[in-house]
């Protein structure tokens, strides 16, 4: 059996989800007239207590058109050094919104108020960009899987509202974190300006991101999108899917969180691991000892059939998901006991 720890984006659709796909009613999107693609942005608004949501093909272009609401060119944002907005996009901020990001040295990808205070440009100092948007990322995705402490990101709301500043969340991985720290999604509604929830990773869909914003912010994300190339037709289809995963897959994040917690305990024993990073979520983050070849280790690990990812600088991630089974898990278990 293959076991396949690279991602959460590599699950199949599940018996009841392509059921829901074979049945959704669908229409053109682009008119808006999909039924099934307007319940689920309805649902989901409802869901956070935000005025709108607009689903996305990807999270990096509903994260892209969001920064792209909320900023001028020449313009800057303020995001951890980690952040995927910065990392994993493309350069998309520099290339769709001609922003530059101020890289801040936060904790496992998660950046503090004092943080976001100390790196805003004096607005009145036409020498440097002028500051205008905080983008956070909840989980941290390079951090492991790091959760905030609500309480943080409602301070970091404060600094925000008090240099007039727009705050983001990429919430690639939200709903791991809610379920994680048995949160409210209203309060990251009623906190956040714009937010992003990602269906394609621990929810198990094959495509799809929601954008959930403010009326005013939320007015031109149809007319982004279009920019960007993602205007769809008849992707009611995919929605169908989303609607099931959050009537479905919810709940079950738990059991993605709990494997990774075991995966990490059961590294730490091992003698040729020197470091595991703390695991809240699914996402798996550790180092192996001075002399031990990462190349050599996943090669080992390929050959039992089983493939990690290498994030570089010595990090190798292992992330839990949706078709990661309990007989896998044993299994997996059971090689990084007997790996010598």
């Amino acid at each position: 059996m293959k076991i396949d720890l690279r991602s959460d984006t590599v699950t199949k659709p599940t018996k009841g989800m392509l059921q829901a796909i074979m049945e959704a009613e669908v229409g053109d999107d682009v008119y808006k007239e999909d039924p099934t693609v307007n319940k689920l942005e309805n649902y989901v608004a409802e869901l956070f207590g935000m005025d709108e949501a607009l689903f996305f093909p990807t999270g990096s272009m509903a994260n892209q058109a969001a920064i792209k609401l909320h900023t001028q060119p020449a313009e800057q944002l303020i995001c951890d050094k980690w952040a995927h907005v910065f990392n994993y996009e493309g350069g998309g901020a520099s290339f769709n919104s001609g922003v530059s990001c101020k890289l801040v040295d936060g904790d496992r990808g998660m950046i503090t108020a004092a943080q976001v205070e100390e790196n805003i440009n004096p607005p009145d100092f036409y020498h440097s960009p002028l500051t205008t948007l905080v983008c956070l990322e909840n989980t941290t995705n390079k951090g492991g899987g790091a959760c905030y402490d609500f309480e943080e990101i409602k301070k970091i709301r404060k600094v925000c509202d008090k240099h007039n500043l727009g705050l983001h969340l990429d919430g690639a991985r939200l709903m791991n974190a809610i379920v994680a720290k048995k949160e409210n999604p209203k309060d990251y509604g009623e906190v956040f300006d714009t937010l992003t929830i990602c269906l394609s990773k621990g929810m198990g869909t094959p495509l799809g991101t929601l954008l959930l914003g403010k009326k005013e912010l939320m007015k031109n994300a149809m007319r982004v999108r279009k920019v960007l190339g993602g205007g769809m037709r008849q992707i009611g289809f995919m929605a169908a899917a989303g609607l099931y995963a959050f009537e479905n897959h919810i709940e079950r994040l738990a059991e993605d969180h709990k494997k990774a917690s075991e995966i990490a305990k059961t590294l730490k024993k091992q003698s040729y691991v020197s470091e595991v990073e703390p695991t809240e979520t699914n996402i798996v983050i550790f180092y192996l000892k001075e002399g031990f070849s990462e190349e050599k280790f996943m090669e080992d690990l390929q050959n039992q059939d089983i493939i990690i990812s290498n994030m570089g600088q010595g990090k190798l991630r292992v992330v839990t998901h949706l078709d990661y089974t309990d007989a896998m898990h044993e299994r997996f278990l059971e090689v990084l006991r007997q790996y010598k």
